[in-house]
């Protein structure tokens, strides 16, 4: 496994925070009475702003609900490949940085004893190059 498919829930994750902050932002300006400033000239009797947004709404549900069926895929495969892992200390780091989503530096506050975030990373390196 690559350090790129290792990061794909991570990224993941990002994505489906991403499309949650646009769809509050939809259902905000679909509100009745939500004042949109676009510098555009309005139209004179359109006023249905949910009927002009519901559909822009249900695909970007869909499009969330794929992703986290996504994530739930990809957290399985990285679960499965890190108890292949034969080193305790490998599969703790593992799950920290590509489970949890950790940053280096939190990830070695998590292993503690005296690692340092660059051997935490280091250690993933070699395991990736060894495999």
């Amino acid at each position: 496994m690559t350090l790129k498919e290792l990061s794909q829930l991570y990224y993941l994750n990002r994505e489906i925070e991403m499309d949650k902050r646009r769809l509050q932002e939809l259902e905000v300006k679909a509100l009745p009475g939500a004042q949109v400033i676009t510098g555009m000239p309005h139209a004179p009797g359109v006023t249905d702003k949910v009927g002009e947004y519901a559909a822009e709404i249900a695909d970007l549900r869909g499009i969330i609900e794929a992703k986290h069926q996504q994530c739930l895929y990809e957290r399985s495969r990285l679960e499965r490949y890190i108890s292949g892992i034969d080193d305790s200390l490998l599969r703790q780091i593992f799950t920290y940085r590509f489970i949890n989503g950790l940053p280096w530096r939190q990830v070695a506050a998590c292993i503690g004893g005296g690692n340092t975030e660059d051997g935490c990373r280091k250690a993933v390196k070699r395991y990736l190059e060894r495999n």
